[in-house]
């Protein structure tokens, strides 16, 4: 079988699985999930067992810490991702919920219901987890999975995957309502980006590389995000000790992540007050920093910001800080120079606040509240298939909600239309 044959017949067995999916009650979806969260359990030693020749070969392969730090499974991950499952199965089902009934003039009712999307495509690299993760949430909001992990951690994502099958199949869900990908062959991710017969929406999770590839390449809607370039902007009437603590958290909590802050904005008039301390706090823990003219004059030590710094996504311990005269300055930067992730601003003003929510154009905007807080399991949505930066059709972080759609119903008693 070529590996075109293969997608297609993956597509073919997901299209079947999405239809009984999408009629499947919740406590099935959640007896399934609980008996994956079972199997992860009883099989934690051949996860690991799997998960080490994975490693292995990334250092055969020289692949830097940092990728074989994702790469690598624990018992704490292990975990997280039975902790994961649980949280899900206490999650309400979006599947069936009818809302905006209401009765027109002649006598009818319209209203709207929640649906799966039908079939997702996921593709992701390193990290193994991803895999329960999209698998559980594409589960419970109805819809069937196709999941393409990285070719560096395939031994750990077959062995994950033999979990998830016996889950499903234990609890009478068809087996290939969640289908890892077998074959290594970079050929199998152009095949599904492509199958848009079969498949209704791509989600990529990887580097910028990934997501520009799918995004240029894929015939199917792509859920996605490039760049995390967020943003805390401290303004002249910020509270400097929320303020110090908010920004700190922000870019030290951990430097590898999407919502990570990569620029620091300081209001002109309190720069001389927050700055000092604060780069000294940065400093203490081994923070480069880069900062602009005036900030410079301030700190004469920092390397000097460029226009590239602006647009960076750095995912290490560097941040990039500018002086600006106040809040109308901070928006037209972020809305420049940001990506539309996450940003916040730090003020005691609520009109200051209020005209940052509003004019601020990122799928999250926060006051007085650190940029690392923008993720689905903070906000409550269980495990996240990832942060949308788009508009359409999910903005922000993608829980099951996110991997819906609606359909409008029609409640008639023999109406017709004259």
């Amino acid at each position: 079988m070529t590996v075109a044959e293969y997608m297609q017949h993956l597509g073919t067995q997901a299209r079947a699985a999405s239809q009984i999916l999408a009629r499947t009650t919740t406590a099935i979806k959640n007896q399934a999930l609980a008996t994956i969260a079972q199997q992860l359990e009883q099989h934690r030693n051949t996860l690991l067992s799997a998960n080490a020749k994975d490693v292995a070969a990334g250092q055969a392969q020289n692949l830097d810490p940092a990728f074989l730090d994702r790469l690598t499974l624990k018992d704490s991950t292990i975990d997280s991702m039975i902790k994961g499952l649980t949280e899900i199965i206490a999650l309400p089902d979006p599947i069936g919920t009818i809302s905006d009934l209401h009765y027109r003039p002649a006598g009818f009712q319209v209203g709207k219901m929640r649906v799966p999307l039908g079939v997702v495509g996921i593709i992701y690299e390193s990290r193994p987890n991803v895999t329960i993760d999209a698998a559980a949430l594409c589960l419970k909001s109805g819809n069937a999975s196709i999941l393409r992990g990285g070719s560096e951690s395939i031994h750990s994502n077959q062995a994950i995957a033999q979990c998830i099958e016996a889950g499903l199949t234990a609890t009478g869900i068809p087996a290939t309502a969640v289908q890892v990908v077998e074959t290594t062959d970079r050929a199998a991710v152009g095949e599904l980006i492509r199958m848009s017969k079969y498949v209704d929406v791509i989600i990529p999770r990887g580097g910028k590389g990934l997501i520009e590839r799918i995004s240029q390449e894929a015939k199917i809607p792509v859920i996605k995000h490039l760049d995390g370039i967020c943003h805390v902007y401290i303004d002249d009437q910020a509270d400097l000790e929320k303020a110090l603590a908010v920004a700190y958290n922000a870019k030290t909590q951990r430097y590898g992540t999407c919502n990570t802050m990569e620029t620091l904005l300081v209001a002109q008039s309190i720069a001389t007050q927050i700055l000092p301390p604060l780069a000294a706090k940065y400093q203490a823990a081994g923070v480069e920093l880069r900062g602009c003219p005036a900030t410079r004059a301030l700190l004469p030590h920092l390397k000097e910001a460029t226009e590239e710094d602006w647009r960076t996504e750095y995912l290490a311990p560097i941040l990039s800080i500018r002086i600006v005269t106040g809040v109308e300055e901070a928006i037209q930067h972020i809305n420049t120079y940001g990506s539309q992730h996450t940003d916040s601003i730090i003020t005691e003003d609520w009109n200051r606040a209020w005209l940052f929510l509003t004019a601020v154009d990122s799928s999250s905007v926060m006051v007085n509240a650190s940029t690392r807080l923008a993720d689905g399991f903070v906000y409550g949505l269980g495990a996240e298939i990832g942060i949308s930066t788009d508009k359409f059709h999910a903005r922000g972080p993608v829980g099951l909600e996110g991997l819906t759609s609606q359909k409008f119903i029609v409640l008639g008693n023999g109406h017709l239309r004259q």
